[in-house]
C-alpha cells in the first residue's frame, strides 16, 4: 500500500507533453503565472489594444498584485466552470516572439527531467528583469516602544526584525524565511496597526534609448555656416547617421549648433535604441586560419561532413589545437547563414577566447554570461532573436540563448563541474541539455576536452571504439589471411606503437550511430607534453625543509627567474589560511551562521585583517585577543593563494606575482586585466586556484607548480579521483605550449597514489582502466543514476523529523521501486547560512525498471518551513 501511494511509474528523461503550442486567436489566453506554488493555468481576457501570441511574456493581475506570466494557449471560449465576470484583462505585453516551437519543447523537457515547475525553467532561461512581479513588503509603523507588551512571541519577533534596520521594512518572503509561522504574527500586528503591508513594483528591463542625428536632406543651401557645413560633411562620411555624443566629439561642436541645423531642416534628432553590450572588447587584429595538422584535418573533415544531429567527442591533449578546429568548423556554419553557440566553464576564459574569435569573425561574436550588467544581458538576448548568423560565447547560462538558426553547439572543457547548476532549480547539467537542444535543432554537438568526463567517455567513445575495434579486427583478419597465402617474414606484419590513446594512429576517426570520436593525440608543431616530477613532501620534512616550497620547486623558480621565463603556481584554496586557532586554549574562530571555521584573509594596504566564511560570505575582523582566554597568540593553519604570494615575496623578492582567484576577479573586467598584465610579461608568476586549469592558453609559461595535491585527492566524493586527474592534467597542460619546453612539479604527501602515476604519464587510458571498474561495481555514474534530495530549514528539529519520515517511506518503497536509498544523513556541512541541511540519495540503474517516487507527494510531507530540492545527476555533495 505504501509503495502504491508513494510511487508512480516514471522515466527521468521522458519529455513533458502537457503544454501544447497554440496558434493566434482572439479573446482569451491561458497564462502560466510567476507565483510560488502555482502551476495551474489562469485564463485572462485579451484587451483590444493588445495582440498576444503563445510564448509572450505578460504582466497580469493576480490577488491584488501584478505578476509576470507566459502565454501558454490561446482559446476562444471559457471553461464551463468559469463565468465571464471573473475574468480579468491582461495588463501588458512585456516581450513578444521569444519562444519558437522547438525551443518551447526543449524547456518543457528540462522541466520534466529535473522535476522543476516549467515557470522556474523559463525564469532561468530569460534575462534578468524580463519576468517581473510586484513584491509584498511589511513596514513597521509602531511609534510607542512599549506597544509590543501584549503581543505574542511571533509578533514580537517580526516587530524586532523590522526595527533592526533603519528603513524598518522587509519583504514578506524574507520574514517568512526568518520566522516560522510568521503569518499568524503578521495578522496580529496588522490588526493592532503596528505594521503596514504594501506592494513594491518590480522593475522591468527596458531598451536603452540614446539621441541619434540623422541627415534628412540631399541638397544644402547657402544658409549653412562653415561649422554647420562641416557637421553635415561628417554625417555624410558616416552614411548619414551618428550618435549625438559621437558627432559632437568628432566635430567639436555643441548641442545648440545642432539645434540650429535642425531648425533649418537639414538634420533630425531622434531617440533610437542603443544596444548595451560587453564594453571591454580588447585589442585584436584580423587573424587568418592556421595550417592544420593531419589529426586536426581529419577531425575537421569529419565535423564538416555531419548533416543533422551528432555528438562529437574531440579528445585532444592539452595544446593539440582544439580551438583551431572549432574556429574552422564555425566558418562552415556561418557560410550556411546559421549561428553557433560556444560554452566555456568559467567567465575567466571568455576574454581570451572572445579575443581570438573576434580576430577571426569580427563583430559576429557576442558574449553572454552572469557577470554582464542586466541591461547588457537584456540587449544581447534580444539581439540573439534576429535571424542574422552570429556566434555566442558564454558560460552555462548561455545554453538558453534563443538563437533561431542554430547550426552548431560547442562545449569546451566539457568535463568541468562548472557546467552543472547546483542552485537555483533546475539543477541542470549543461552537457545533457545541450544534447537535447542539438537533437531538436538537428545540429552537431562538439564536446572538447583533454580529460573527458567518464559519462562522456562511456556515452560516446566506448561505442565508437567498440565499432572501430570490430572493424579493425575484420580488416586485420582479412589482411593476415592474404599475407598467409603468400609466405613472408613476420617482420613485415604491421604493428602499432604504444599510445595514450586507445587505438592505432591509422584509424583516427571512429563512428557509431550518431556519435563520433575524434582524437588529437599530439600537440601542434610536435611539441612534447611537459615532464611531470612528483616531490615527496615527507622526505622534504625529514631533511629539515619546513617551507611551503620543496627544494626542487624552489630551484625551478630560481632557474625560471634566471632565464626570464614565466610560471604558474596552483593551489586549490583562496584566502591566506584555512582557519585560525588560539595557541593557548585551542579556540577556533567559527562562522556564526555555518558549521565551518572562518578562513583568514590577509589585509590590503589600508585594510584590517578579515575572517571570512566561504559558504555564506560572513566577514568579521581578526580579533586581537582570543575571545575565550584573552591570549594574544594565534596560529594560522593551512595555505591559500594569499599565503603562497606572501611566502614568494619573502623567499623570492625579485619575482613579481599576480593572484588569479575569485577574490581578485570579483570586479567587472578583472579577468582580462590580470591575464593581459601577465601576457605582457609584467609579472613572473601567476598564483591561482582551479580557474587556472580551465583552458587558458599561455605559450610563455615554462613552469607549473602544484603546491599541494593532497587536498584534491582526499575529498569525500566518489568523483575525487576523476576530478584530481582532470585538474592536475589540465594545469600541467598550461606549460610548454610555446617554443620553450615546460616542466611540472607536483608536491604531495602521497606520491604512490595511482592517480598521480597516471598524471605523470599524461595517461588518460590508465586512469579510466582503474576508475571505471570501481564505478561499475558500485553502480555509480556513468553506469548508475543518482538523485539527491536536499532538505533545509531554520528549524533543526523540523527538518530532521521531516527527512526521517520521508526516508522511512522511501525505504519501504525502495525494493518494489527498484532503487536504493542512501540516508537520510546530515549534509557534510550541516548548517549553512543558519539553515540546517539533510540529504537522501536515490541510486538506480538507467534501464527503465525503476519506479521513482511521486515527488509532489514527497513535497506535501514538508511543512512550510522545510524546503526540499531535487538534484538529478548531482555533482556537489557538501
Amino acid at each position: 500500500m505504501l509503495n502504491s501511494a508513494l510511487s508512480t511509474p516514471s522515466i527521468v528523461s521522458e519529455p513533458i507533453t502537457g503544454y501544447a503550442v497554440g496558434t493566434k486567436a482572439d479573446g482569451l489566453v491561458e497564462v502560466l503565472v510567476d507565483c510560488p506554488g502555482i502551476q495551474a493555468l489562469y485564463t485572462y481576457n485579451i484587451p483590444e489594444r493588445l495582440s498576444i501570441q503563445v510564448g509572450d511574456i505578460l504582466s497580469v493581475p493576480l490577488g491584488g498584485q501584478i505578476v509576470g506570466g507566459i502565454a501558454i494557449r490561446l482559446v476562444d471560449r471559457l471553461p464551463d466552470s468559469l463565468s465571464i465576470d471573473k475574468i480579468k484583462d491582461i495588463d501588458d505585453v512585456v516581450a513578444s516572439g521569444l519562444f519558437r516551437s522547438n525551443y518551447w519543447q526543449w524547456l518543457a523537457q528540462i522541466a520534466d527531467y529535473y522535476y522543476t515547475p516549467l515557470i522556474q525553467v523559463i525564469k532561468v532561461a530569460l534575462p534578468p528583469g524580463l519576468l517581473t512581479r510586484s513584491h509584498r513588503r511589511i513596514r513597521s509603523i509602531a511609534i510607542d516602544s512599549t506597544s509590543d507588551i501584549f503581543l505574542s512571541d511571533i509578533a514580537k519577533q517580526i516587530l524586532n526584525l523590522l526595527n533592526s534596520q533603519s528603513a524598518k521594512n522587509y519583504s514578506w518572503q524574507h520574514i517568512q524565511k526568518q520566522i516560522p509561522q510568521a503569518r499568524r504574527g503578521l495578522r496580529e500586528l496588522l490588526e493592532k496597526q503596528l505594521v503596514e503591508s504594501y506592494l513594491e513594483s518590480g522593475k522591468t528591463q527596458q531598451p536603452k534609448l540614446q539621441k541619434a542625428i540623422i541627415l534628412t536632406a540631399d541638397v544644402f543651401g547657402e544658409d549653412l555656416t562653415d561649422r554647420q557645413r562641416s557637421i553635415v560633411e561628417i554625417l555624410k562620411q558616416h552614411d548619414g547617421e551618428l550618435w549625438q555624443t559621437e558627432l559632437l566629439k568628432l566635430s567639436g561642436a555643441s548641442s545648440p549648433t545642432l539645434t540650429k541645423i535642425v531648425e533649418k531642416g537639414y538634420i533630425a534628432i531622434v531617440n533610437k535604441e542603443k544596444l548595451r553590450s560587453e564594453q571591454e572588447l580588447g585589442i585584436f587584429q584580423q587573424e587568418p586560419a592556421k595550417v592544420l595538422t593531419n589529426d586536426q584535418s581529419v577531425a575537421l573533415a569529419a565535423i564538416n561532413g555531419i548533416l543533422g544531429f551528432a555528438q562529437v567527442l574531440l579528445h585532444g591533449v592539452t595544446g593539440s589545437g582544439k580551438t583551431e578546429v572549432y574556429l574552422q568548423s564555425i566558418e562552415q556554419i556561418l557560410a550556411r547563414d546559421k549561428s553557433v553557440l560556444v560554452l566555456v566553464p568559467e567567465i575567466g576564459l571568455t576574454p581570451q577566447l572572445t579575443d581570438r574569435f573576434r580576430s577571426r569573425f569580427g563583430n559576429k561574436v557576442c558574449v553572454y554570461h552572469s557577470a554582464l550588467g542586466d541591461g547588457e544581458r537584456y540587449d544581447t538576448w534580444r539581439q540573439m532573436l534576429t535571424d542574422n548568423s552570429q556566434i555566442i560565447i558564454g558560460t552555462r547560462s548561455a545554453i538558453f540563448a534563443p538563437l533561431p538558426n542554430l547550426g552548431l553547439i560547442i562545449l569546451d572543457e566539457e568535463h568541468d563541474s562548472s557546467f552543472k547548476q547546483d542552485q537555483p532549480a533546475p539543477t541542470y547539467q549543461t552537457r545533457d541539455i545541450a544534447k537535447w537542444r542539438a537533437e531538436l535543432e538537428s545540429c552537431p554537438l562538439i564536446l572538447g576536452s583533454a580529460t573527458p568526463s567518464l559519462e562522456t567517455w562511456v556515452d560516446i567513445a566506448t561505442p565508437c571504439l567498440s565499432a572501430a575495434k570490430t572493424s579493425l579486427e575484420q580488416s586485420t583478419t582479412t589482411h593476415l589471411l592474404h599475407q598467409l597465402e603468400q609466405p613472408q617474414s613476420s617482420a613485415n606484419l604491421e604493428t602499432f606503437p604504444p599510445s595514450p590513446f586507445p587505438f592505432p594512429p591509422t584509424t583516427p576517426l571512429t563512428q557509431a550511430n550518431s556519435n563520433y570520436y575524434l582524437p588529437l593525440p599530439t600537440r601542434v608543431h610536435s611539441r612534447p607534453l611537459p615532464p611531470v616530477e612528483i616531490v615527496d613532501m615527507r622526505k622534504e620534512l625529514q631533511s629539515g625543509n619546513r617551507s611551503i616550497f620543496s627544494r626542487p620547486l624552489a630551484q625551478a623558480l630560481r632557474q625560471m627567474q634566471a632565464n626570464k621565463q614565466q610560471g604558474i603556481l596552483f593551489i586549490h584554496r583562496r584566502g591566506h589560511s584555512t582557519f585560525v586557532s588560539c595557541r593557548t586554549c585551542g579556540y577556533v574562530c567559527e562562522c556564526p551562521n555555518c558549521d565551518v571555521s572562518l578562513a583568514y584573509h590577509q589585509p590590503g594596504a589600508a585594510e584590517n585583517a578579515l575572517l571570512r566564511c566561504h559558504y555564506c560570505n560572513h566577514c568579521q575582523p581578526q580579533p586581537r585577543k582570543c575571545p575565550e582566554c584573552d591570549s594574544a597568540y594565534f596560529k594560522f593553519f593551512g595555505s591559500g593563494t594569499q599565503k603562497i604570494v606572501e611566502e614568494l615575496n619573502q623567499q623570492f623578492p625579485e619575482l613579481t606575482c599576480l593572484r588569479f582567484d575569485s577574490d581578485t576577479t570579483s570586479t567587472k573586467g578583472a579577468h582580462r586585466r590580470i591575464l593581459t598584465t601577465f601576457v605582457r610579461g609584467e609579472a613572473d608568476l601567476l598564483v591561482g586556484t582551479q580557474m587556472l586549469t580551465k583552458g587558458l592558453d599561455l605559450p610563455q609559461v615554462t613552469l607549473v607548480g602544484v603546491v599541494a595535491a593532497d587536498g584534491l585527492l582526499h575529498l569525500s566524493d566518489y568523483r575525487a579521483a576523476e576530478r584530481t586527474f582532470q585538474t592536475l592534467t589540465q594545469v600541467a597542460g598550461r606549460c610548454g605550449r610555446g617554443d620553450e619546453a615546460g616542466k611540472v612539479i607536483i608536491q604531495t604527501y602521497n606520491p604512490d597514489h595511482s592517480v598521480l602515476a597516471a598524471v605523470i604519464k599524461h595517461d588518460y587510458q590508465a586512469f579510466i582502466a582503474a576508475e571505471l571498474p570501481e564505478r561499475r561495481m558500485l553502480d555509480y555514474p556513468p553506469y548508475g543514476k543518482l538523485i539527491l534530495l536536499r532538505f533545509s530549514s531554520i528549524d533543526p528539529v523540523a527538518v530532521e523529523q521531516t527527512v526521517t519520515e520521508i526516508g522511512m517511506a522511501l525505504n519501504d518503497a525502495a525494493i518494489a521501486g527498484h532503487y536504493e536509498v542512501l540516508g537520510p544523513a546530515p549534509a557534510t556541512v550541516m548548517r549553512v547560512n543558519n539553515r540546517y541541511r539533510w540529504q537522501i540519495m536515490l541510486k538506480y540503474l538507467p534501464n527503465g525498471t525503476a519506479t521513482l517516487p511521486d515527488w509532489e507527494l514527497l513535497r506535501s510531507k514538508c511543512s512550510n518551513i522545510v524546503k526540499m530540492t531535487i538534484d538529478v545527476d548531482p555533482q556537489n555533495f557538501l
